[in-house]
């Protein structure tokens, strides 16, 4: 009998390698070119629950998780100015955003044309 045996390679394959890049209040802010899958699902698993505390967490930790350690510090300290105020509805589209763009689904199909 033969073993059943299949190689799933050692990358994402054709994956850009360029950074996602986001504004907010005049700054830059860069995240990893790619996110591990299992941090995807990880991440998909945990914002189904209904508490407000895990789903606050689930947040800062999905932010800890995509942006690149310089631009993470001078996230967290605009996230909590007080005089440049970063709504939850602002939070949101980055999250939705970068979750579409890390799982390559646009926000909208394109129209027919």
């Amino acid at each position: 009998m033969t073993a059943r045996f299949k190689d799933f390679g050692s990358g994402a394959g054709g994956n850009s390698d360029e950074p996602l890049i986001f504004r907010l209040f005049d700054e830059e802010f860069q995240c990893h070119a790619q996110l591990p899958g299992k941090t995807m699902l990880d991440f998909v698993i945990d914002s189904s629950s209904d508490d407000v505390a895990v789903s606050a967490n689930l947040i800062n930790k999905f932010f800890r998780s995509v942006l690149k350690d310089e631009s993470y510090t001078r996230f967290e300290v605009l996230a909590g100015d007080p005089e440049r105020i970063v709504t939850v509805e602002m939070l949101s589209d980055i999250v939705t955003w970068l979750m579409e763009s890390y799982s390559n689904r646009p926000e909208k199909q394109p129209e027919a044309s």
